[in-house]
């Protein structure tokens, strides 16, 4: 091997070994709702995004549940994202009060967290609450008094939970169920491959959520659809969703 090529190498060895580790501090969960690249194909859906999919309700909104289950994120060469959450807001407008579960691959790892957040800020992560894949969550954002909101999140397998109240000026326009590709370093996050979730069961304002087809939503990446939902369940308050762009079934109520 020349001088000149051992260098070359050597440096891109150099490179590689002090990459970044990312910091789930500088996470944000921005909508993009919309699809910004016109020449992908979009299927199974009633709205597209290259950061999230799910279930988004419109109309007007003090009160989100939902279940879902933590995912494992796959081994991959490059640093890869996947957040699921419960939310109000961010749909139709760039507020957005929310709190999740992460599940990412980076450093040659795997790494878990729960968290909340209030856009613009980036979220917080929950150390008191440890999370693993496999773990059933569920999770709740309640409006109170005035300007007051409570969020609570729960790992039902462990039995460990955190709640927080916070302030919340949003409009309460949209409530969300999403899986997503949240923004890291100011950019979009390829999306981890998360196999196959469930969130069920969900509520709005209390009630039953009727989703709907139109109301579910998928994400592309780089012009290939990374991320699809199911039809709802027969009981209208839960999905299936899987990584790629088969549609998987849906729950069974």
């Amino acid at each position: 091997m020349s001088r000149r090529l051992l260098a070359l190498v050597s440096a891109v060895a150099m490179l590689f070994s002090t990459a970044p580790v990312p910091s789930l501090s500088t996470v944000v969960h921005h909508p993009r709702v919309g699809n910004d690249d016109p020449g992908a194909v979009v299927t199974n859906a009633g709205w597209s995004s290259s950061n999230w999919s799910g279930y988004a309700k419109t109309g007007s909104f003090s009160a989100v549940t939902g279940s879902w289950t933590v995912q494992a994120a796959a081994p991959t060469k490059k640093q890869t994202f996947s957040s699921q959450w419960i939310g109000i807001d961010g749909f139709n407008n760039s507020s957005l009060i929310q709190t999740g579960t992460e599940s990412d691959y980076y450093q040659g790892s795997a790494h878990y967290a729960a968290w909340w957040e209030i856009l613009p800020a980036a979220e917080t992560v929950i150390p008191s609450l440890p999370v693993r894949p496999g773990d059933h969550m569920s999770a709740s954002v309640t409006k109170g008094s005035g300007s007051s909101w409570t969020i609570t999140i729960t790992d039902d397998t462990t039995g460990g939970s955190f709640t927080t109240v916070q302030t919340y000026t949003g409009p309460g326009t949209s409530a969300e169920w999403i899986e997503e590709a949240p923004t890291v370093g100011g950019r979009i996050a390829t999306l981890a491959n998360y196999g196959l979730t469930t969130f069920d069961p969900g509520t709005a304002n209390g009630a039953n959520p009727a989703l709907t087809t139109a109301d579910s939503g998928v994400m592309v990446q780089q012009r290939r659809q990374v991320s699809t939902p199911s039809d709802p369940d027969a009981d209208t308050d839960g999905f299936n969703a899987r990584y790629g762009s088969q549609q998987p079934a849906p729950p069974g109520s």
